[in-house]
């Protein structure tokens, strides 16, 4: 950022006197709740590092560093004493307090914009290091930052800064949400369309190559005579052949090739009505397998959909979390995880899918269906008496975005799993539900 920006920015910050809430919503994202009401976000991302102003920037997952819950101890509810631009450079420095019932404890918050080392750092009265978002050792840096050692000071920049006159900052705030997201935004879905557009070939092209019914049924028949054939001619075989020539029960010539070492007319007869048995059986299930592919292409389809339509980079990440299992647990292929705010939510590709979560989600889970309509369903995984509104709502999104791509007004239905009742596969009853609106125009 540019210091001439953190200058009037620290201005306008000294109208605040308390900082109400104060949580990282991603990995380099922290939002400052100042006075209940007023929302800033600092992006400490490295050598790209700004602050912005949105509607809404949903948390990517609950942290609970020790860094998060320093942060959240000593600048929750706490008091604003001061707010300054420390050695006129781009570093905000903020003394708060919290009064208890002893004594008043006094704490700094320094957010630097530095470049390479652009931090957030908790510091004492005595400028020792309580906790930081970034923790630097001598080896990288002159000015080590590790918990329980006094913070250097930055040296003074050896030039003086040009002036950018802002109109409002509260308008280049936002402008600065619009014009990062409106960037990484599409850069995202291009990156993100691409991976889903890879998948997407790939299983249509496993689509293509499934066999027909006939085909199989076909080759079922041709190998269950092969077999019948050889072991009617048991002395016509000679051991470990690659070939066979018999006379059919036509009286036709027939060649049979033997691709797998076998020491008996018996062993080859075997394999080739094993092959038989395969052969049937895939026939008779093929319509399983083709279910299965069509309802995971549709359901790609729908993603990609949900991708280009995304209105914010948040969206994005919530359709792409970072992997948290374990690779040693299996994934179910049919059901699709996101996390909104530290909450898991699921989602079913297909009616397996959705016949997996129904019977997987536990009583206090929150289901979730489009109204009187086909839907995938969803599961939100929760203990808690109530979710936040915000939580609900991203869900029933979810439940939209993969159902339909049309551009709508959509009632969804909630309610706790134990409400639902399971007819037959996942057709289900329910009731005490409650209903929400999905605009999916805006």
């Amino acid at each position: 950022m540019k210091l001439s920006h953190l200058r009037q920015i620290t201005q306008y910050l000294q109208d605040f006197k308390k900082i109400s809430a104060v949580h990282r919503v991603s990995d380099t994202i922290i939002k400052i709740v100042f006075d209940k009401r007023d929302a800033i976000y600092f992006n400490m991302s490295r050598s790209n590092s700004s602050m912005f102003k949105c509607e809404e920037y949903p948390r990517s997952k609950i942290y609970n560093a020790p860094f998060d819950v320093l942060l959240a101890k000593h600048f929750n509810r706490s008091n604003i004493l001061s707010i300054e631009l420390l050695g006129d450079d781009k570093i905000i420095r903020m003394e708060t307090s919290i009064a208890s019932a002893y004594k008043e404890e006094l704490t700094y918050l320094q957010i630097e914009f530095t470049g390479k080392y652009t931090n957030v750092i908790i510091l004492d009265q005595q400028n020792i290091v309580i906790e930081a978002l970034r923790h630097v050792d001598l080896y990288s840096s002159f000015r080590e930052v590790r918990v329980g050692q006094k913070l250097l000071d930055v040296p003074k920049a050896p030039f003086n800064a040009k002036e950018y006159p802002l109109q409002s900052v509260e308008k280049f705030l936002y402008s600065v949400y619009e014009n990062e997201q409106n960037a990484k935004l599409d850069s995202l879905k291009k990156q993100r369309v691409a991976q889903l557009r890879k998948k997407l070939k790939k299983l249509q092209k496993l689509y293509e190559r499934l066999d027909s019914q006939e085909s199989l049924e076909k080759i079922a028949k041709k190998y269950e005579h092969y077999g019948n054939l050889i072991l009617s001619n048991p002395s016509s075989f000679k051991p470990y052949s690659k070939k066979l020539l018999l006379d059919d029960y036509d009286g036709e010539k027939i060649e049979i090739n033997i691709d797998k070492e076998c020491p008996t007319a018996f062993v080859v007869s075997n394999m080739f009505f094993s092959r038989s048995k395969k052969a049937k059986q895939k026939a008779k299930h093929l319509h399983i397998e083709e279910e299965s592919l069509s309802s995971k292409i549709e359901h790609l389809k729908l993603f990609i959909h949900t991708v280009e339509t995304a209105k914010d980079v948040a969206k994005i990440e919530l359709l792409f979390p970072k992997k948290v299992q374990s690779k040693k647990i299996k994934q179910n292929d049919s059901i699709e995880i996101f996390w909104i705010e530290g909450y898991k939510v699921q989602l079913g590709k297909n009616e397996k899918g959705n016949v997996a979560l129904l019977k997987s989600a536990r009583a206090k889970d929150i289901w979730l269906h489009l109204k009187d309509q086909p839907s995938c369903h969803v599961i939100i995984t929760t203990d808690k008496q109530s979710l936040p509104q915000n939580i609900i709502k991203s869900a029933a999104r979810l439940c939209v975005d993969f159902t339909t791509t049309s551009q709508d007004k959509y009632l969804v239905d909630y309610t706790p799993r134990r409400e639902v009742t399971i007819q037959h596969g996942a057709n289900v009853l329910y009731n005490k539900y409650k209903t929400i609106e999905i605009d999916t125009r805006s």
